[in-house]
């Protein structure tokens, strides 16, 4: 998810307040840390942790992931989306709206990946094996005939030709 460039990370999660409309107290209360200490992190003059960063985050209600990019403890390596695009263009949306529908997004993408990770473990063939989608050379279907014959499993011309 591409995210605007700010100054820091202060400068970006005061930003988030502003947009979310939520007063320094509330954020300060719903992260559960102090009104100074949230103040001098908006001022860039304190470095949060990625625990405080994550309480904010939850204040904020957007991802950790946004901050976690923000402050520099991670890379933002995916490409833009055109959905989150989208969903970030749209004029008609509250920012709250905004955010919910990028949470349900990405925890649809998640899934999908941890989906294809396990189908990609469990389906990876081991080195030298043919898949499915490529015959065996006429050679080899040959060679196993017999076999094939003697297992009681017949060949057929099907399986010859691929």
């Amino acid at each position: 998810m591409a995210l605007p460039k700010v100054g820091s990370i202060g400068e970006y999660i005061r930003e988030q307040r502003q947009q979310a409309k939520i007063s320094l107290r509330q954020l300060a209360a719903a992260a559960g840390v102090s009104n100074p200490y949230l103040s001098q992190i908006e001022r860039g003059l304190r470095k949060p942790s990625a625990e405080i960063l994550n309480q904010i985050a939850k204040g904020l209600r957007i991802s950790s992931q946004a901050l976690y990019v923000q402050a520099g403890l991670i890379e933002d390596r995916e490409p833009p989306s055109d959905v989150l695009t989208a969903i970030q263009a749209d004029t008609h949306l509250t920012e709250r709206q905004r955010q919910v529908l990028i949470d349900i997004y990405e925890s649809f993408r998640k899934e999908r990946h941890a989906e294809d990770e396990q189908t990609s473990q469990n389906a990876r063939p081991r080195r030298g094996s043919q898949t499915d989608d490529e015959p065996l050379p006429e050679e080899y279907l040959a060679a196993l005939e017999p076999y094939a014959a003697t297992s009681g499993n017949d060949v057929t011309q099907e399986t010859k030709e691929g």
